[in-house]
């Protein structure tokens, strides 16, 4: 089969579209045939050599952790899925990934894929949509009739963000460019604040009760926004190398979010999008040959939205 991988750290230019071995699912394990992977930052940050502490990974290495594809081959004990089942998944970011024809994944993490957009779309959904979930939900505790400021709403996190807060019943605030305003607006945001023209602490004047970061400001800003938020609510942010700020004295925590694959919350997830509550958005479809260009293009910061990443027998 044919595979995107990685023999050294490095910058874009180790990545190699080469022959690799189709692999075997062992116990509790299917083989997928892969429709569509995605391009996220942590796989850059991963073929750069820099996540190497949280997360290791055996060289040679396919990056690529969202998966959409249709199941090829079961291993030993995998029940409830069928060979043909088309599926979605968060692969394990220490294992091979989806940058390939086939790849192997834990049936654990796997949901079946959405019915209302196309299965290689469908790539776009899980890391960056249980990211935004798990934000807003588990770590920020939001509820109907609370307000929340989403800094960073531009990309592909934020948009997902937008629509689950606004979709729970929540007054959402967003900072955008002027490039992406109009498609945070159409997600659903109450309020957009052009973040190039006013500050965020500026705009906001009333306090809100969840501020989730996802953008990567400066030290200063990020615990500006502390200042935004009311006693006992919650700064949960998601540029992790930049500790989330809280004020102990007013009962306002700070929550860095590490997100994790969980088959339940993408099948809730899933069943927004075949509800037509929560859309999927691609910015791009590019073929798995031309992923390492894209590593290259997205290293220079001119990849925008949310990318999938075909392979070229699809």
């Amino acid at each position: 089969m044919k595979a995107v991988r990685f023999h050294e750290y490095g910058d874009p230019g180790v990545l190699r579209y080469e022959d690799a071995e189709q692999p075997v699912p062992g116990a509790g394990q299917v083989r997928i045939r892969v429709a569509a992977t995605s391009f996220n930052s942590v796989d850059g940050n991963i073929r750069g050599g820099f996540m190497r502490g949280p997360i290791p990974v055996e060289l040679p290495h396919t990056p690529g952790i969202d998966v959409a594809g249709t199941v090829d081959a079961l291993g030993e004990g995998v029940d409830g899925i069928e060979i043909g089942d088309e599926v979605i998944g968060f692969l394990p970011m220490d294992g091979d990934g989806a940058a390939a024809e086939y790849v192997l994944a834990p049936a654990a993490v796997l949901t079946p894929a959405p019915k209302n957009v196309p299965l290689a779309d469908a790539a776009a959904l899980p890391l960056v949509g249980l990211t935004a979930w798990q934000a807003l939900f588990d770590h920020g505790r939001l509820r109907s009739g609370q307000r929340v400021l989403i800094n960073g709403a531009g990309g592909a996190v934020g948009g997902y963000a937008v629509q689950l807060a606004k979709g729970a019943g929540a007054h959402v605030i967003a900072t955008a460019s002027p490039r992406s305003g109009d498609a945070v607006k159409s997600a659903g945001a109450d309020e957009v604040v052009d973040h190039t023209t006013t500050g965020v602490t500026a705009a906001v004047t009333e306090q809100v009760d969840v501020v989730l970061n996802l953008a990567p400001v400066d030290p200063a800003e990020l615990a500006a926004l502390v200042t935004l938020v009311r006693p006992g609510g919650v700064v949960v942010n998601t540029t992790v190398w930049m500790p989330a700020p809280a004020d102990e004295e007013r009962g306002v925590r700070g929550i860095d979010v590490f997100v994790r694959s969980d088959a339940e919350q993408l099948a809730k997830l899933v069943a927004l999008v075949d509800g037509g509550e929560l859309r999927v958005e691609v910015a791009e479809r590019v073929p798995l040959p031309e992923l390492p260009s894209l590593h290259a293009r997205a290293a220079k910061g001119e990849v925008h939205g949310k990318v999938i990443v075909v392979p070229a027998t699809v």
